[in-house]
């Protein structure tokens, strides 16, 4: 290979992992704010107010999904193509592909739960969307640690 096509793979490699980046930093902004607003409806009793917030979980959770799009493939173009997690020492991208699932499920439950809030059938307290909204919290600090320490 010659050097100018390493450099212009290295570049597209910067490009692709500056943008998953991003893309993950947005989907997660989501993540901590949806449960918040289901926090609120969870509270709320005046139905003007109620409507409002179905609006903006149904809004957000809708560029969510656009947002959570891009950040898996770009993430699986890193995995795949680039060889990001591959090989020995890379125990640190199977707990991290395994937290990705779980995020994935919890970015359905959302679309669940707002699903109930819409039917008028929601059975859960506030607290228990208080402690609901600590999940992407936790998944995001352990997902930090094992990209950037890498400790298996």
């Amino acid at each position: 290979m010659s050097d100018s096509v390493n450099v212009v793979m290295g570049s597209a490699y910067l490009y692709v992992k500056a943008f998953h980046i991003l893309f993950v930093a947005s989907w997660f902004a989501g993540l901590f704010y949806l449960p918040r607003i289901y926090v609120n409806m969870a509270q709320e009793t005046n139905p003007q107010v109620l409507e409002r917030l179905l609006g903006m979980s149904f809004r957000l959770y809708r560029f969510m999904t656009i947002l959570m799009v891009p950040a898996v493939i770009l993430g699986l173009i890193l995995w795949l193509y680039y060889g990001v997690g591959k090989g020995p020492g890379s125990g640190w991208m199977h707990a991290k592909l395994f937290l990705v699932f779980i995020l994935l499920g919890y970015h359905h439950a959302c679309g669940s739960i707002y699903k109930k809030f819409k039917a008028g059938i929601n059975k859960r307290s506030h607290v228990w969307y208080r402690w609901f909204n600590e999940v992407p919290v936790i998944i995001f600090l352990i997902v930090s640690i094992l990209v950037v320490v890498k400790p298996f």
